[in-house]
């Protein structure tokens, strides 16, 4: 691969914002070696020079650490959202060099010797809160990092760790491949019976693009992917059961076989991390994932079986009501109601008991009335304005936008991207949200005030098609409200000390708090008729119709709670009781499983962990248990506006003014626990949470 001269390659610009339409794959190699020669250079000079003091540790460490990440950021973002194979494979070449440096970095003996020092000295009452979680963090991580391991062991738990990001590299590229690769053709209209509109003219823009040029979506023909959009309209709308058997099952089985077989990644994946949690001197994974967690093993699993009890009946319940409803429409797999009939019952029960039909839902959310009404909520909460800044910084598609955040005197606080649609020949599936930097004193571009935090917002909703906007399903909208929560705690901190602003430093547990909180306000009536406008006509979403999606909020909440149990559980019993290569596979583990999270059993062939991509690529590792541990402090945070009285605007201006004090402003600057005290002035509880899912047994 050539690679291109120094000066003009982009990753070695400096930048306020990332080139991403200037960085191609052959870039790569030649600008992050160089970089991270540069950095060797300024660790050599650190160890050389450390003194346990701020200016001599904290601050040449922050602009080394911040470096790599923006750097490095940045070509992962891009893969994730513009993959080519150049790409995987310029990446491919730089990584182990990357996580080379990584452990090196992570396992300075001097530079942590000066933190212990510096923990230990006069001066350490001196700090501020932020800088002490700073210090205590960097400890931890060291540790965590291998920095006390003799040398032979060093060198073992450096090879897992260089194997265990290849592997996760592999995992995920392999069910981008499955998920690509797969595409079901079809050309009778009776095949496709019970689709929206949309999801019939999503499938024959699909077929456009792949080659059948003359496809509309009356004649057909057309092609299902196993994108979610696709899938999901399939499996909730298609009369035809065959056809949603066959997505389903290709769904459940993605990159588990033939060369796209995740399998062996998974064995090797859970043995390298349990052999790394024997080195580290951990009984098992799940103990390392928690250490720098709020909960602990036991309290997570002591959460999700309080939670998995709270909600089993109900889901029993949920059974049976889809089967008496399914037996009243004269369906002859009533008795016999498998995987693929669940989303489709599920979808017209839904529709006969709340009259909510979901494509009728549609045009009243459109992208950009749905953006206007979030930018609105905040500043009613938050005190912010929020202006697009299109044009300001370079995009890596078309349909990117670019934000720029004002605090109420109009000052900039922050920036960020939002790239929302599906795009599945470049594109990984799912929402999420990123930094691109974080807030900063150390990094100030201009010596004076801090650098500004950035941040990515991504979603995969279905695109605009022809002339008409991208109208979305209820849970587009609340995925977006998620990942915008997200986004908020970068872009709000008030935290200057780089390496705890914004969400860094923030325990992966607590950090869907906000996340989760802000979905809350999709059930608020203002803030949902101030989105809910009717793309063509502008009227607002009828009031019954506002009524019907309330009553419907509860609707199956004992299946859907339990569905995310069984995640969080099977992740929890591969990373503790599991043994690797011993009698069971993680096959049998996750169907032990759902004999106590699903009502119906897991199919035979489900390998739904093959593209389990939170737990084997993302981060998520023993720690999927966080999304309703947060979700037990975001109902509780938002309880504390319903205790207040959500109509009154004063109060909820206040809640929300200290909301952004706390949660939004403090960072990973102290610890989540304290900050959620400050916030609602008690330790959490899960019963917000039971009862806003309806979930909390009724008191006689």
């Amino acid at each position: 691969m050539a690679n291109v001269a120094d000066d003009s390659n982009p990753l070695l610009q400096d930048f306020e914002f990332p080139p991403f339409n200037a960085v191609e794959a052959k870039h790569v190699r030649s600008g992050i070696l160089t970089i991270l020669n540069g950095l060797e250079s300024d660790l050599e000079e650190l160890e050389r020079t450390v003194h346990p003091s701020w200016p001599k540790l904290v601050e040449p460490l922050e602009k080394i650490v911040d470096k790599l990440t923006v750097a490095w950021g940045m070509i992962n973002h891009l893969k994730a959202v513009k993959d080519t194979a150049e790409l995987r494979a310029a990446i491919g070449e730089v990584q182990a060099e990357k996580v080379k440096f990584q452990l090196r970095l992570g396992q300075s003996k001097p530079v942590y010797n000066a933190f212990k020092a510096l923990q230990e000295s006069a001066d350490w009452n001196m700090l501020s809160d932020a800088q002490k979680r700073v210090v205590e963090n960097q400890i931890k991580e060291a540790v965590l990092n291998g920095v006390a391991l003799e040398d032979g062991k060093r060198e073992e738990f450096n090879q897992i760790e260089q194997e265990l990001e290849k592997l996760s590299k592999k995992f995920d590229e392999n069910v981008l491949d499955a998920t690509k690769k797969f595409e079901k053709l079809i050309t009778d209209k009776k095949d496709i019976e019970g689709l929206p509109a949309t999801a019939v003219g999503l499938a024959a823009q699909t077929a456009v693009s792949k080659g059948h040029e003359n496809a509309t979506p009356e004649d057909g023909p057309w092609v299902i992917t196993l994108d979610r959009p696709s899938v999901m309209s399939v499996l909730k709308h298609a009369r035809n059961r065959a056809l949603r058997k066959e997505i389903y099952r290709a769904y459940v089985t993605r990159a588990s076989s033939g060369d796209i077989d995740n399998t062996l990644i998974i064995d090797q994946t859970l043995k390298l991390r349990l052999e790394k949690a024997k080195l580290l001197g951990y009984n098992n994974y799940a103990e390392v994932s928690m250490a720098m967690k709020m909960a602990t093993v036991d309290k997570a699993e002591e959460l999700l079986e309080k939670l998995r009890s709270a909600s089993w009946d109900a889901a029993v319940q949920d059974m049976e009501d889809l089967k008496y409803f399914a037996k009243s429409q004269g369906a002859k797999e009533s008795d016999d109601l498998s995987h693929w009939d669940i989303n489709f019952w599920s979808e017209r029960l839904r529709e006969s008991k709340y009259d909510i039909n979901e494509e009728e839902l549609h045009p009243y959310f459109s992208l950009p009335k749905v953006m206007e009404g979030l930018f609105n909520l905040a500043r009613t909460l938050f005190g912010i304005e929020i202006e697009a800044a299109d044009g300001l910084a370079p995009v890596w598609n078309i349909d990117v936008r670019f934000y720029c955040v004002k605090d109420s005197s109009g000052n900039p606080t922050a920036f960020f991207y939002f790239d929302p649609y599906s795009r599945p020949s470049e594109k990984r599936g799912g929402a999420w949200m990123d930094e691109v930097v974080a807030r900063s004193r150390v990094l100030s571009r201009d010596g004076a005030s801090a650098r500004l935090p950035i941040a990515h917002m991504v979603c995969n909703q279905t695109p605009p098609v022809g002339t008409k906007p991208s109208l979305m399903t209820f849970r587009e909208v609340e995925t977006v409200f998620h990942e915008f929560g997200h986004a908020l705690q970068h872009m709000l901190t008030k935290q200057d000390e780089g390496l705890v602003a914004g969400i860094r430093g923030i325990e992966r547990d607590a950090v869907e708090l906000p996340s989760q909180f802000m979905e809350n306000w999709c059930y608020h009536r203002d803030t949902l008729m101030g989105i809910a406008k009717h793309y063509e006509t502008g009227e607002s979403l009828p009031e019954d119709v506002y009524r019907k999606l309330l009553a419907a909020r509860t609707f199956r909440a004992g299946s859907l709670s339990l569905h995310q149990i069984r995640l969080a559980s099977v992740d929890l019993q591969l990373h503790t009781k599991y043994v690797p290569g011993g009698p069971e596979s993680v096959y049998d583990v996750d169907r032990r499983v759902c004999e106590k999270t699903q009502v119906i059993p897991l199919l035979p062939e489900d390998r739904f962990l093959c593209s389990f991509i939170h737990v084997f690529a993302g981060g998520y590792a023993a720690g999927y248990y966080s999304y309703k541990w947060a979700e037990v402090l975001s109902a509780d945070a938002f309880s504390a506006f319903e205790d207040a009285g959500l109509n009154d605007s004063k109060a909820v201006k206040e809640i929300g003014q200290r909301f952004r004090e706390t949660i939004l402003a403090l960072g990973g600057g102290k610890a989540p626990l304290q900050v959620f005290i400050e916030f609602r002035g008690r330790e959490p509880s899960p019963d917000a949470l039971l009862r806003h899912n309806g979930l909390l047994p009724v008191v006689a």
